[in-house]
């Protein structure tokens, strides 16, 4: 659920009406709800109950300072992906010893933060990883936490760009070849293998995939507690779906219940887990207004202040959002078949092909919905376009959280080259 709904003919978030926001700080806007936020993670950390766990947020869904701090009182861990990414969860007053470093690409100096920094695991991704990740904890006289990121080989039933559980992929090691990775780590004096990575995709709507990979780790863990190793925990990464259209997700409590029944023989292995579109993506909405109404013979276009800069998931993954007019209609207005896309110079700049929306006009404002996930991180400054604002709203208040990019942002940290 969230809290974004019509109150007396406006859309509003929590208490706070969009058009109000639409004046006071313009359009496009982020807007992220509070109250979304912590229902969600609420939710996500009850449905573990009392098995031991960690809830570690995945940052790349939504980086807002802001966001990370709610969650972080919260008492919320963090997955991240980038020494960027632990930059912002230390600024934002994250706890790093609750935080766990994922990623295929993790460089030597995001390493050595790290380790400084203390961060609760690594997430190791190869051979040749473990062997840099070695060679920095040596170099600092430490020893890194780790765990073999293992890649099961099931399908998770998503889009193919958000797969990440199969052997084509670039994540993870096979789970054949784990077993020589972790004896190779408790060989090692500066490597502490204290976990069992897996992660399989993301926007997940079928248990069936996540239940049969759980399956597969937990017998690798008993397999390497056998031979001697101490496994603290299992992180099972994240990929809970949420509705965007017609998906019909299991409830976190469905997914909770089938974790506690597959890891309930080993009590005293701590899940960690890393859900990031769950609690952020229906927390947010893109804010846009109309410019435009263009009739052609074969299509009616909207086209918005907003495009693909401001939300790519549309025009990268092909993603459905609900679009909503802010402007409640009546029940008796006439509907039409609209595309509505953005003004960027692309055909691919489309929020929306073929929505049945009721007559728009320019000025009309209209509520893109489930953006808080992959909205703003994923901006860009296409066309020289200024980045827009995340506002959050607190019941009756908000609070400007980012600024809206100005035009002389785009070109700071350039340089003319003159000649002599």
């Amino acid at each position: 659920m969230h809290h974004f709904s019509y109150k007396e003919g406006v859309l509003h978030a929590e208490d706070v009406a969009l058009d109000r926001l639409a004046k006071e700080v313009g359009t496009p806007a982020y807007i992220y709800s509070r109250a979304t936020f912590e229902r969600h993670f609420r939710v996500v950390d009850g449905a573990l109950g009392a098995h031991p766990h960690l809830v570690c947020y995945s940052v790349k869904a939504n980086s807002n300072l802001a966001v990370l701090a709610l969650l972080a009182r919260l008492g919320s861990g963090f997955d991240i992906v980038s020494g960027g990414e632990l930059h912002r969860v230390v600024h934002a007053g994250g706890d790093p010893r609750r935080t766990v470093f994922s990623g295929v690409g993790k460089t030597a100096a995001e390493m050595r933060a790290a380790l400084e920094a203390g961060i609760r695991c690594f997430n190791v991704e190869s051979e040749a990883e473990l062997e840099v990740l070695e060679g920095v904890a040596e170099s600092l006289g430490t020893v890194a936490p780790v765990a073999i990121r293992v890649n099961p080989d099931v399908d998770p039933k998503t889009h193919p760009y958000i797969a990440t559980g199969l052997k084509e992929h670039k994540f993870g090691v096979p789970m054949a070849a784990a077993p020589a990775l972790y004896e190779r780590a408790a060989k090692s004096p500066h490597l502490d293998p204290v976990g069992v990575d897996c992660h399989i995709g993301s926007q997940i709507t079928d248990l069936g995939p996540v239940v049969d990979a759980a399956d597969r780790i937990r017998e690798l863990v008993e397999a390497l507690r056998a031979d001697g190793l101490s496994i603290r925990h299992v992180d099972l990464g994240g990929g809970m779906g949420i509705p965007y259209d017609e998906e019909q997700p299991p409830h976190p409590d469905a997914w909770g219940d089938a974790m506690r029944e597959v890891f309930g023989r080993l009590p005293d292995l701590e899940l960690v887990v890393e859900p990031g579109r769950v609690i952020a993506g229906n927390a947010g909405l893109l804010l846009t207004r109309v410019l435009y109404v263009k009739e052609t013979l074969e299509k009616t276009f909207v086209i918005t202040d907003a495009g693909m800069n401001d939300l790519l998931r549309p025009a990268l993954y092909g993603a459905y959002h609900e679009i909503r007019p802010v402007r409640e209609p009546p029940e008796s207005a006439e509907v039409g078949v609209v595309d509505v896309v953005g003004p960027i110079c692309e055909s691919s700049d489309v929020l929306g092909r073929d929505r049945s929306l009721p007559g728009l006009r320019p000025g009309d404002l209209l509520a893109v919905m489930s953006a808080g996930a992959y909205g703003f991180v994923m901006s860009n400054n296409y066309n020289s376009r200024p980045r827009p604002p995340e506002i959050l709203v607190d019941g009756a208040a908000f609070r400007v959280v980012r600024a809206r990019e100005r035009i002389d942002d785009l070109v700071r940290g350039e340089n003319v080259w003159t000649e002599d």
